[in-house]
């Protein structure tokens, strides 16, 4: 559960702000997202390999 303290005489719409960016950074919407479909351990694995290939030609790219 996500707490937000407001600061007496706080703008509600700078504490929202607040909230969504926490919200945010514990990704819960994306957790959600992702299992309302179930992945094949094995396609799963596939996409990682395809990210982690993909993340490395670009740091290989900066480099030289």
């Amino acid at each position: 559960m996500i707490i937000i303290p407001v600061k007496e005489g706080e703008n509600i719409d700078r504490a929202l702000k607040r909230y969504k960016r926490k919200f945010e950074k514990t990704g819960q919407m994306r957790e959600l997202r992702e299992r309302q479909r179930y992945t094949k351990p094995s396609v799963r694995r596939r996409e990682q390999r395809l990210k982690a290939i993909y993340i490395q030609k670009l740091r290989q790219q900066q480099q030289g």
